[in-house]
């Protein structure tokens, strides 16, 4: 599977119509915590400048995102996950995979369950780079909340609660954005401390 093949279907375009702007910032960035969000502000610092990450080398680099990795690679969706992008991803920690029911995350990993990882897996991807403040401005300027099309192809919920991004997916289920803006070469990274699921 390609993530290409779904960027036509993807409605990126209404996620960032509300005069969205992508903010690049250099790699090479001390970690902070926003001011005006209760959820940490991520800026990666082990890279120079000339070796800004791919999304797939921020996962491999930290241990949090094992679970994600093992996914990603069983998914066969490791070459996809470096390439040009831009993608924005929200990147389930391994506590978060834990909070699945026994045994669910071991059936996903089973060859014979590709194509339904692959859907679970790309429905955490958003076609474009969104940062944290675009999302929060989308927010706002959706009157508290807005649904954007991933790119597996159904729809996620944004919404700010206490300070917080939560995402609600198709599901119900709820997650919360813990860590924001994590800069690849290849898009943007967020911490979410929930797996989101699509229908079906």
């Amino acid at each position: 599977m390609k993530l290409s093949n779904f960027f036509i279907l993807s409605t990126i375009a209404c996620f960032l119509t509300t005069g969205l702007h992508a903010q690049c910032h250099s790699s090479k960035q001390t970690n902070t915590t926003s001011t005006d969000h209760n959820y940490q502000v991520v800026k990666t610092n082990q890279w120079s400048y000339h070796e800004t990450p791919d999304i797939v080398d921020i996962a491999l680099s930290d241990k949090k995102f094992s679970t994600l990795v093992a996914a990603v690679k069983a998914a066969d969706l490791v070459e996809t996950l470096k390439g040009d992008g831009p993608f924005t991803v929200f990147a389930p920690t391994n506590s978060a995979f834990n909070r699945l029911p026994d045994g669910v995350v071991d059936d996903l990993l089973k060859p014979k369950n590709r194509k339904k990882l692959q859907s679970v897996l790309t429905y955490h991807v958003v076609a474009g780079k969104v940062t944290a403040a675009d999302i929060i401005d989308s927010i706002k300027r959706n009157g508290g909340g807005f649904m954007t099309k991933t790119v597996q192809g159904q729809n996620l919920y944004a919404s700010l609660k206490n300070g917080e991004v939560v995402l609600t997916d198709e599901q119900g289920r709820k997650s919360i954005v813990t860590a924001t803006d994590i800069e690849a070469s290849n898009g943007v990274v967020h911490v979410i401390d929930t797996v989101i699921l699509p229908k079906g």
